[in-house]
């Protein structure tokens, strides 16, 4: 089984990065591993934290349109070059946290996609010098309130609600462009998404290397590289499950957020959540 590079939080509210081991204690490092984090003698037992998304990023980049049947089922063309937006890191959320359906919407998709981590400072890189500035993979979600992605004729909405980029639950440092990215609702037994990995229309480092020509991508920042076919509408209870061969599932919650009443100026209050 490969390396399982983990963020958790303890009782005492102390942050980590370390490494899972096989009976889900975690070994502690002094840094993060893109950092030149080494193992320390702190071993932490598994009752003793949660896990947190495994990186917390200056940045989340992401790419549209990545495959090409995506594409088409929302009757759009392929890109001739990479189609980004943003996700704010305040939309991160964690393995088994609740993705909030917001009231505004009344559609919220799915989107598992793969989920690039960066190890160093990268700018004006070629695809190939791009190769050694992927530190690792995760596994994401591209939560999207499609009808309000729809109403805005841009994306920032749509894709910014808090807890609508789940990620994680951890970072392994090699992954086979054979790999299957396959996403799940509730216990069905049929994917709702399943592709591979090699399928994208830009590979990771193509897309790496285009970023780095815009803007400096920063140790731990993420880049989310596109969903498959097969995007679909969850609903309030449901529980999605996005799996990658090689790493492991993500899997949260659907709750509700209830809608303030017209005269209450107060920002909407949400169940307090983890990390």
């Amino acid at each position: 089984m490969p390396q399982r590079y983990v963020r958790v939080k303890t009782a005492q509210e102390k942050i980590y990065y370390g490494l899972l081991n096989l009976n889900r204690t975690v070994t502690v490092l002094d840094a993060a591993p893109w950092q030149g984090g080494k193992l320390t003698d702190v071993i932490i037992d598994f009752d003793r934290y949660h896990l947190l998304t495994p990186s917390f990023p200056s940045k989340i980049i992401a790419v549209g349109r990545n495959y090409r049947a995506h594409a088409a089922e929302l009757g759009n063309t392929v890109p001739s070059e990479p189609l980004l937006f943003f996700k704010p890191p305040s939309s991160l959320n964690a393995d088994t946290q609740p993705i909030y359906y917001p009231f505004q919407a009344q559609r919220v998709d799915y989107e598992g996609e793969l989920a690039l981590i960066i190890g160093e400072i990268t700018k004006n890189c070629s695809p190939q010098e791009c190769r050694t500035k992927i530190w690792g993979y995760t596994i994401a979600n591209d939560v999207t309130a499609r009808d309000l992605q729809k109403k805005d004729n841009q994306w920032t909405r749509a894709k910014g609600f808090d807890s609508f980029c789940p990620l994680g639950p951890w970072i392994v440092r090699e992954l086979s462009a054979g790999s299957k990215i396959q996403t799940f609702v509730n216990d069905e037994q049929q994917p709702r998404q399943s592709a591979l990995i090699q399928d994208m229309v830009f590979s990771p480092q193509a897309v790496v290397s285009y970023i780095s020509h815009i803007m400096t991508l920063l140790p731990g920042d993420i880049i989310l590289t596109g969903t498959p076919e097969g995007v679909g509408p969850l609903q309030v209870g449901d529980t999605v499950r996005v799996e990658i061969e090689g790493i492991g599932s993500l899997e949260n919650p659907v709750l509700g957020v209830f809608k303030p009443l017209i005269s209450n100026n107060e920002p909407v209050s949400m169940p307090p959540q983890k990390s």
